[in-house]
């Protein structure tokens, strides 16, 4: 690829559904994804390395797409074995997959028989693992998944960037200001479809409630100006509506916007479904969505 930033585009889709990418429902979605002409399709690794399969279905699922592992656990993937699995996706797929690495939470370090310790000073082990290794994992090609301001220091110096999960625009503008131009930061932004206040609130709590629980998120929420009773039931309606644009296309093309000229280069969007019972594949609305797209050159009137 050219640069990252490039290739990515302004907006992707995050899912959790295109995970256990063997089965042919979630082949044919990443299929029309990339029809769709989505530039950017990103998978959660959560603390399974299963996720590298995921990819390499994935990319020759949607030919023309970066794909992004967001975020995988550095517990749970030995770093010499990382950069190899890299390049043979590159081999099949061409340079189109994208490493995200974060340092996941204790629980996860002690199944792997590891300590914790002090996050920015396990991951910056780890990198300096991986650029230590017979086949290295370029810089250009990995991601951190930071919030704090030192991980994200680390991204800046020793990633391309970083995915922060369940932010707000604001969140950026303080971060661009700190780090410059360089570094991409590419936000993970939930939407919901649907204009029901208490539907769409719900249909958030759901997808994101448990993430709300979580120290580290918290500790972020924190400094963009939220407290204890933000946290409260799977999230305050503040909170809520800070963290998931829902309604209309119109609102999140501006919640997109508002991310963008906060000195985002990606949004990365992940759909949370209103619906009663819920749907395995989301397909309607990542149609929808799609109209958000920039009109390729040459084809626009």
């Amino acid at each position: 690829m050219s640069t990252l930033r490039d290739a990515l585009g302004p907006i992707g889709i995050w899912s959790m559904e295109l995970r256990g990418a063997s089965r042919p429902e979630v082949q044919e979605a990443a299929i029309e994804l990339g029809e769709l002409g989505f530039p950017a399709l990103w998978v959660p690794g959560l603390d399974s390395n299963a996720v590298l399969d995921d990819l390499d279905v994935l990319l020759g699922a949607a030919p023309h797409a970066t794909v992004a592992s967001a975020i995988l656990s550095i517990w749970s993937q030995a770093p010499y074995g990382l950069g190899e699995r890299l390049a043979g996706l590159d081999r099949v797929h061409g340079p189109r997959a994208v490493i995200g690495l974060g340092v996941s939470n204790p629980r996860s370090a002690a199944a792997a028989g590891q300590t914790f310790g002090v996050p920015t000073d396990a991951m910056r082990h780890y990198l300096e693992q991986l650029d230590a290794a017979p086949t290295p994992v370029p810089a250009s090609r990995r991601l951190l998944g930071a919030l704090g301001p030192k991980m994200a220091d680390l991204a800046a110096t020793r990633a391309a960037g970083w995915h922060p999960f369940m932010v707000t625009p604001e969140y950026t503008v303080g971060h661009r200001e700190r780090v410059g131009p360089g570094p991409v930061i590419a936000p993970h932004q939930a939407v919901v479809l649907d204009r029901d206040p208490q539907r769409a609130r719900n249909a958030a709590r759901r997808g994101l409630g448990m993430f709300i629980g979580f120290p580290s998120y918290q500790g972020n929420l924190r400094r963009l100006g939220f407290a204890d009773e933000d946290f409260a039931s799977g999230g305050s309606d503040r909170l809520i509506d800070a963290v998931t644009a829902w309604g209309d296309l119109e609102t999140v093309a501006r919640r997109i916007e508002e991310h963008l000229l906060a000195g985002a280069d990606h949004v990365a969007l992940q759909v949370l479904d209103s619906s009663s019972t819920g749907t395995s594949m989301p397909l309607q609305q990542w149609r929808e969505l799609a109209g958000l797209l920039p009109v390729p050159a040459g084809h626009g009137s």
